[in-house]
């Protein structure tokens, strides 16, 4: 299995008239082995040792990537093989206010991916103790370590059950950055 196999059957199902972001969730194609293709921990994809130059690829990859227990896979209707991931696919970059009243944020990721943090999109505290945030079916960004420091900074402190956290609040909900001990 080549990448630009996959490449070509990626680029056939975009001329198909799908929608941008493909039902990978829907499609179960027979498992043809593993490629060597990684994702790092900071965000940067690798095929045979070499980072990808082309984001336009990268995103075309990333739109056909699905998550099976603790595996990660790339999908077409005809064909998965299995990738590297060695923290999480994705990396929480940018952040903003959506609304003059600050209680709405929108995250960006790494891959230009753009979403509000929310109850759809919530941040959580990995089991390594990582801040992430679902980004789409069971795909996580890992929160950049600048935007958690910018958060850290209008954090409030609140009383939970497990203790005093850190906490911010988005559309409506709270999310614990830590706790203090």
């Amino acid at each position: 299995m080549s990448l630009e196999k996959i490449s070509e059957q990626l680029k056939q199902t975009e001329l198909s008239g799908e929608k941008k972001m493909p039902p990978v969730e829907l499609w179960d194609p027979p498992y043809c082995g593993e490629i060597d293709l990684q994702i790092k921990a900071d965000g940067q994809w690798f095929y045979n040792g070499t980072v990808f130059k082309r984001i336009s690829l990268v995103k075309l990859f990333a739109s056909v990537l699905k998550k099976e227990d603790e595996e990660y896979f790339l999908v077409t209707p005809v064909e998965k093989v299995k990738i590297n991931v060695e923290e999480a696919p994705f990396v929480i970059t940018q952040w903003s206010w959506q609304d003059d009243k600050k209680t709405i944020m929108q995250l960006s990721t790494n891959l230009d991916d753009m979403f509000l943090l929310s109850k759809e999109h919530p941040l959580q505290i990995s089991e390594q103790g990582d801040l992430c945030v679902t980004v789409r079916r069971n795909l996580v960004a890992k929160v950049h370590r600048n935007v958690y420091y910018q958060w850290v900074n209008f954090a409030k402190e609140v009383t939970t059950q497990q203790g005093i956290a850190l906490a911010i609040e988005s559309a409506g909900e709270q999310f614990v950055l830590g706790y203090l001990e």
